[in-house]
C-alpha cells in the first residue's frame, strides 16, 4: 500500500473519531502517532530488503546459477549458422536469468515432421509418413558442465524404432577449451552437426546423400571423447574440433557403442574460421581415421578428408561440402578412393514473400566400380523445392528430385513435408 493511501485512511478513521465526538487535538495526535508508525514500518522494510540483496550478491556458488544450455534452448526462429560440434546448441540459453537460479535446470526441445512422397520407381512405397518424432534435452549440471541428449522416434514398416542419437556431458573450461564424453554427431563435415534430427533445422526435406542418417558414407556418428573451442586468430576467427573414440561397428551404418569392434580408436581433427567481418561464412577442413573390419576377409584403414564452404545469411544461403574416403587393405596395401559433394544455394524473398525460400542442391557420389567396403554407391541427384514458414516454428516444404544411379532409370519423385518445432 502506498504512503498516499495510508494518509487517505487515517483521514477516514479521523473523521470517523470527529463523529463520535473525540476532540480535535486528539485526532491530530493520532493521526501523528499513526504516520510515525507507518514511517517506521517503511524504514523496516528497506532494510530487510538490502540486507537481501546483499546476501544474494554474497552467496557462494555452489549450483545456483544454471550455465549455458540446449539447442532446444536457442532461439527457435533460426537454423544453425555454422557447424555446431557435440553441445553447441548449450551456448545460447546463458542469456537467461531464469538458467541462473538453480542445478540441474532442465529444458526440452520438440521437433516433429509429417510427409508425403510418390515416385515413377514402382519398388518404392509411397504416401503418407511420420518420419521422425525427436526430443533435446539440455540441462546444466553446475557452472561449467552441462548435459545434452537427443531421443529420435523414428517410423518403421510395423512400429517406431527409439534411438538414443545423442547423450554427452561437456565440461567448459574457457571459450578456448570445452571437453565433452558420450555420443554425438561425429564433426567429420559441416551438415552433420548444424543441421541435427529435427528436420524444421534445415531449409531442405532431406540431408545430402553423403551424410544420410542410415548411409555408410561418412560416419554420422561417434563415441568418446571430443575437445572443442575457438583459437585467437584475431580477425580469421579460428576453431576447432578434435576427438578420440569408437570407430564404426561391425555395422558400418552405426557407431561402437558398446565399443570398438577392433580396439583401434578412431580419431578426428577440423578446423575452420568464420571471419567476424564476414559474418555468416565458415571455412574449414577436416580429417578422420579409423580402423575398419567390414566382414571382408580383411581390415581395412578408413582415412576421411573433407572440406566445406559455409555463406548462411538466408539471402542468400550456398553450402558446398567434398569429402574423400581412402580404404586401404592392410594386407594388400591396395586403396580405393571415393568421392562425394554437394552444393545448395537459397534464397529467402524480401518483403512480404520473405516466408518463401526456393533452394537447389546437386548431390553426388562416386565409388570405383571394385571398391572392396562400401560397394556401388554411384548416385546423382538435383533436387529443386521451396520452403514456406507458415510461423517462426513451422514450415512447409515441396521438392522435386531427379535421380540418377548405375544402370537404372532415372528416378523422378515429388516429395512434401511439414516440419515444427516446440
Amino acid at each position: 500500500m502506498s504512503r498516499l493511501a495510508l494518509v487517505s485512511l487515517l483521514i477516514l478513521y479521523a473523521g470517523t473519531l470527529r463523529g463520535q465526538e473525540t476532540p480535535a487535538q486528539e485526532q491530530s495526535e493520532v493521526v501523528r502517532l499513526l504516520l510515525r508508525k507507518v514511517d517506521a514500518l517503511e524504514k523496516r522494510v528497506a532494510e530487510l530488503e538490502q540486507k537481501q540483496g546483499e546476501q544474494t550478491v554474497a552467496a557462494p556458488d555452489d549450483g545456483g546459477a544454471a550455465p549455458k544450455t540446449g539447442d532446444a534452448a536457442s532461439d527457435p526462429t533460426a537454423a544453425p549458422a555454422r557447424a555446431g560440434t557435440a553441445m553447441d546448441e548449450h551456448d545460447h540459453a546463458s542469456a537467461n536469468p531464469a538458467s541462473e537460479e538453480r542445478y540441474p535446470s532442465l529444458r526440452i526441445r520438440g521437433f516433429g515432421d509429417i510427409n508425403f512422397s510418390a515416385t515413377d520407381n514402382r519398388t518404392q512405397h509411397s504416401g503418407f509418413n511420420m518420419r521422425q518424432f525427436t526430443l533435446h534435452l539440455a540441462s546444466p549440471l553446475s557452472k561449467k558442465i552441462t548435459y545434452f541428449g537427443e531421443i529420435a522416434l523414428t517410423a518403421q514398416p510395423t512400429s517406431f524404432s527409439v534411438e538414443l542419437e545423442r547423450s554427452l556431458i561437456r565440461y567448459d573450461y574457457d571459450d578456448y577449451f570445452k571437453i565433452s564424453f558420450g555420443r554425438y554427431h561425429t564433426p567429420v563435415n559441416y551438415w552433420n552437426t548444424a543441421f541435427h534430427h529435427g528436420l524444421w533445422l534445415q531449409t531442405t526435406i532431406s540431408r545430402p546423400d553423403m551424410i544420410q542418417f542410415g548411409g555408410a558414407f561418412l560416419p554420422v556418428h561417434f563415441v568418446g571423447v571430443l575437445a572443442e573451442g575457438s583459437i585467437p586468430s584475431g580477425a580469421l576467427g579460428l576453431a576447432y574440433d578434435a576427438g578420440v573414440g569408437n570407430g564404426r561397428g561391425p555395422n558400418l551404418l552405426r557407431p561402437g557403442d558398446t565399443g570398438d569392434v577392433n580396439s583401434n580408436r578412431a580419431w578426428l581433427a577440423n578446423l575452420y574460421a568464420r571471419p567476424p567481418k564476414l559474418d555468416g561464412l565458415q571455412v574449414g577442413g577436416s580429417v578422420y581415421q579409423d580402423k575398419i573390419n567390414p566382414g571382408k576377409g580383411a581390415d581395412f584403414q578408413e582415412l576421411i578428408t573433407a572440406a566445406h564452404v559455409i555463406w548462411n545469411k538466408e539471402s542468400p544461403e550456398f553450402l558446398a561440402e567434398f569429402a574423400n574416403v581412402r580404404h586401404r587393405n592392410l594386407i594388400t596395401s591396395q586403396t580405393f578412393n571415393n568421392q562425394a559433394f554437394y552444393i545448395q544455394l537459397a534464397y529467402r524473398l524480401p518483403g512480404e514473400a520473405r516466408p518463401w525460400k526456393p533452394y537447389y542442391r546437386y548431390d553426388y557420389i562416386f565409388t570405383p566400380a571394385n571398391e572392396p567396403v562400401f560397394g556401388l554407391l554411384d548416385v546423382e541427384r538435383s533436387t529443386l523445392g521451396v520452403r514456406y514458414d507458415i510461423s517462426d516454428l513451422a514450415a512447409f516444404k515441396a521438392e522435386y528430385r531427379n535421380t540418377r544411379q548405375p544402370n537404372k532409370s532415372r528416378v523422378n519423385g515429388l516429395f512434401l513435408q511439414t516440419s515444427f518445432t516446440f
